[in-house]
């Protein structure tokens, strides 16, 4: 006969209670919240201010390209000595020995270059736009992994809390066991299945750990700080649609990356018909001051002005142009297939994310049921080894089988808030306004406004 004590009872209750739900696995006093970590990282998430660097670096395009409508100033300054000599038959000859020195100012402004510049301009403000939706994706990117990394160190910690107290259940077991088979109730065979299970209990609380442990430097590396008192976890599903359909007609709309693979096609052709441009005439106008001294004789002085405009005609490049054109309006057909490619991707990913967040929602009822009949079944199992109708190794079984559908509710429930953020960053919406986060955001046309018509000057707006 089996007997088993309150104690082991109390203990497999404390355990069974332990992931009643991940939301509250972690002590009800709360020094972080989801919306506090995902705020953290959209400000110090290492590869969103990369993103936001680049978009900076872009905006200097159109400054750069706006160039070729403003004038070319040039100064020149020369000085040198030159020693004459000079002889002439029958009339003599001369020395002179001259310090000449000539400065000068010159500048060229083109008046026409058939829209080169023009379409130079439009290119990099649409490269200037597409950095920008390349920055709001990578913006949800963060704000997904930020979500994950969170969800991920409550389930561990849920998991690895629930291996551990196993364990504990597991010494209380073998210590009865070892008890019952000094005083002649059970078998040697008892007991090595109560320290196998203990042996397996301890593995499995190892790999627990080292999960967490995993998840913590992941978090670390995604929010910047480490993970301390973790709240509970927040469903995105109030910010979605009601259907997948009118979630993949809200993506294909939305989605920062086919907006980008957009801006990619109008920048693909505008630079077509920039390179196309230099098939065809330019006239700038040139104008010039100069001074010289010494050029013939010493102490001559002598004073030049001149304008003149030019006019060029392209006859025949070499081929290089024609070759320049046509790889142009290739790249432009493939940003076009791109945007076909991208708009897919983000159908495949709607119905993906969708997909996952209604099978963790089914996942977790089944999960729960499954909760509920292995803690029955425990209970009676564990009374029907009292009377000798079950061994140590039912009860083992049990306990293994409880402890099995307790993770698998954890993992549901992790999993089930994950790909609500999923589905929101597949219709193009995980951003920090619709999260509501305590944030200043990021606003990328402020710096594009201080350098789009900026003149001169080697600082930055930042003053760097």
């Amino acid at each position: 006969m089996i007997r088993h004590s309150k104690t082991t009872g109390a203990k497999w209750l404390k355990l069974a209670a332990l992931s009643g739900t991940i939301l509250a696995s972690c002590a009800a006093a709360q020094a972080e919240t989801m919306a506090g970590a995902l705020a953290k990282a959209y400000e110090n998430n290492p590869s969103l201010n990369v993103q936001r660097a680049q978009v900076r670096i872009t905006d200097e395009n159109v400054p750069r390209a706006k160039g070729g409508w403003r004038p070319t100033i040039t100064a020149q300054g020369t000085i040198g000595a030159v020693a004459l000599n000079s002889r002439t038959p029958n009339v003599g000859g001369s020395n002179d020995d001259l310090f000449r020195r000539t400065i000068g100012i010159e500048v060229q402004q083109m008046i026409f270059d058939s829209g080169r510049t023009l379409n130079t301009v439009r290119a990099s403000e649409s490269q200037v736009f597409g950095a920008r939706e390349t920055l709001r994706n990578t913006e949800q990117s963060v704000l997904l992994e930020g979500v994950i990394a969170y969800m991920n160190v409550l389930r561990d910690t849920a998991v690895y809390n629930l291996q551990t107290n196993n364990v504990e259940v597991l010494q209380e077991q073998l210590r009865q066991t070892k008890d019952r088979f000094d005083v002649g109730e059970v078998t040697r065979t008892d007991v090595a299945q109560a320290e196998a299970a203990l042996a397996a209990g301890r593995a499995q609380q190892s790999v627990a750990q080292a999960n967490l442990r995993s998840s913590i430097a992941t978090y670390r590396q995604v929010i910047g700080v480490e993970p301390k008192q973790l709240g509970p976890g927040i469903s995105a599903e109030k910010y979605l649609p009601k259907t997948v359909d009118q979630a993949v007609a809200l993506g294909l709309q939305r989605h920062p990356a086919i907006a980008a693979a957009q801006h990619s096609v109008d920048t693909a052709e505008l630079q077509v018909k920039a390179t196309e441009a230099q098939l065809l005439p330019d006239f700038r106008v040139s104008a010039g001051v100069s001074q010289s001294w010494d050029q013939t004789i010493s102490g001559d002085r002598r004073t030049s002005a001149s304008i003149i405009g030019t006019l060029n005609v392209p006859i025949y490049e070499g081929g290089v142009v024609y070759a320049q054109t046509r790889q142009a309006k290739e790249t432009a057909g493939q940003a076009r297939i791109q945007v076909d490619l991208i708009r897919d991707q983000v159908r495949q990913q709607v119905i993906a994310t969708w997909s996952q967040l209604e099978a963790a929602k089914q996942q977790i009822t089944a999960a729960q049921a499954q909760v509920e009949a292995n803690q029955v079944a425990l209970e009676g199992v564990r009374e029907e080894a009292k009377v000798g109708q079950r061994t140590t190794l039912d009860v083992l079984n049990a306990q293994q089988a409880l402890l099995n559908s307790r993770v698998e509710l954890v993992t549901a429930q992790r999993d089930r808030i994950v790909a609500s953020y999923g589905v929101l960053s597949a219709v193009g919406r995980l951003a920090a306004p619709t999260l509501g986060l305590r944030v200043a955001t990021y606003d990328p046309k402020i710096h594009f406004e201080q350098v789009k018509d900026k003149w001169i000057g080697l600082d930055t707006p930042s003053g760097k």
